[in-house]
């Protein structure tokens, strides 16, 4: 079977740094350096991989990128740093490769130290594993507490012809991205055979990971380790500007990001909360992501409660001016308040049978303004709880 990309081969091994054995240690790597452009995660605490991929991001030049599961690497102070070091240092060496070419990255359990000598251990054998049709096994091998791998493909269309991009990533808790500049975990990674300049590079994933991952949430928290690497390797031929990358990163990005949100924690539903009729967008986008963080509507989710009363009250907490009595909210394409005030009971029975459904919009209409903002969010039940109350045992 072909590649569905050009220039890129993967690999993955087990080696021995989850408890249950499985496969653990995944490589990408480029045929030649590639430019790179990434997104890390602005929490305060970053991890140890973060610190050092930040670093080497900025020559701008990548040839692979080592990721392990089952160990977050955070918290781990300069020995956090030297084990992230050893380990990509290994990968190097076996490829003939700059050090500093090859970007690290992590997820597990936070506070423990990468076991570097266990990957050391295992490169040669992942070097010469690498394929360029071992796409799954590289999506098994970052996988956590995830229910599936997530894999996404789109076609580059430009005037003189069309590039692949390929979206592999991984995420399920610890779901609340908030990524910026180079300065559970969501990983993405996303490889293009397109020609394409750096600038245009960064510039077309601060974009496009805004519009996506930036507006997705599994439980409001942001992780040490989150990710966003792209690299393009040119091996198509094909030249593509950033207006015509852009649809191809905002698809795979996108169905990576409902994939995450999807596969929440114990989650029986993605559901898309809509807020229009403000100011601006970023008014309803500030409003949107208060109702999707609401452990109180997620509840009602998950119970399938069409409670609209909750839906109001987090939109009047997140500091936007709006007239309640000028409110309205749907359900599953129902609407269930009006005004400020609720339809009725025919109306809200029937919303509660729609909120069955694996996948269902709400939407809240403030006011008559341009504004407006999507965020993906999940229930929040039972088995989130179950899960992480004994993640690390």
């Amino acid at each position: 079977m072909p590649s569905p990309v050009q220039g890129f081969r993967f690999s993955a091994v087990s080696a021995g740094i989850r408890k249950d054995g499985r496969v653990d240690l995944a490589l990408a790597v480029a045929d030649r350096p590639v430019i790179a452009a990434g997104r890390v995660t602005r929490n305060l605490v970053k991890a140890a991989p973060i610190v050092l991929a930040s670093e080497r991001l900025k020559q701008g030049l990548v040839r692979g990128v080592l990721v392990n599961s089952g160990c977050a690497n955070a918290c781990t102070g300069e020995p956090g740093l030297e084990a992230a070091r050893r380990a990509t240092s290994a990968v190097s060496r076996v490829l003939g490769a700059d050090d500093t070419e090859i970007i690290p990255a992590s997820t597990g359990v936070i506070g423990a130290l990468l076991p570097a000598e266990k990957i050391e251990a295992r490169v040669s054998e992942l070097v010469l594993k690498l394929s360029p049709t071992s796409i799954d096994d590289f999506a098994l091998a970052i996988c956590t507490t995830d229910r599936w791998p997530k894999v996404a493909y789109a076609t580059i269309e430009t005037p003189k012809g069309k590039a692949s991009l390929l979206g592999i990533a991984k995420g399920a808790g610890m779901i609340h991205p908030n990524l910026g500049p180079p300065q559970a975990t969501m990983l993405c990674f996303l490889f293009t055979d397109a020609i394409i300049e750096r600038p245009e590079l960064e510039g077309t994933l601060m974009e496009g990971v805004d519009h996506t991952f930036n507006t997705c949430s599994v439980d409001g928290d942001t992780s040490t380790n989150d990710l966003v690497l792209a690299l393009a390797s040119g091996a198509s031929g094909v030249v593509a500007h950033a207006e015509e990358l852009l649809p191809a990163i905002e698809n795979v990005c996108g169905t990576l990001a409902r994939s995450m949100v999807r596969d929440g924690e114990g989650a029986e539903h993605a559901v898309d909360i809509v807020v229009r009729g403000l100011p601006t967008n970023d008014d309803a986008r500030r409003i949107a992501q208060t109702i999707a963080t609401s452990m109180l509507v997620k509840t009602a989710l998950f119970g399938k409660d069409a409670n609209w009363g909750r839906l109001l009250a987090a939109a009047g907490r997140a500091g936007v001016v709006f007239d309640p009595n000028a409110s309205g909210v749907s359900i599953a394409g129902v609407e269930i308040a009006r005004g400020g005030l609720a339809v009725g009971s025919e109306a809200e029975a029937e919303a509660q049978r729609r909120m069955a459904d694996e996948t269902y919009t709400i939407e809240l209409v403030l006011g008559d303004g341009p504004g407006r903002a999507l965020c993906v969010t999940s229930d929040l039940g039972h088995r989130y709880i179950d899960v992480n109350a004994g993640y690390r045992s």
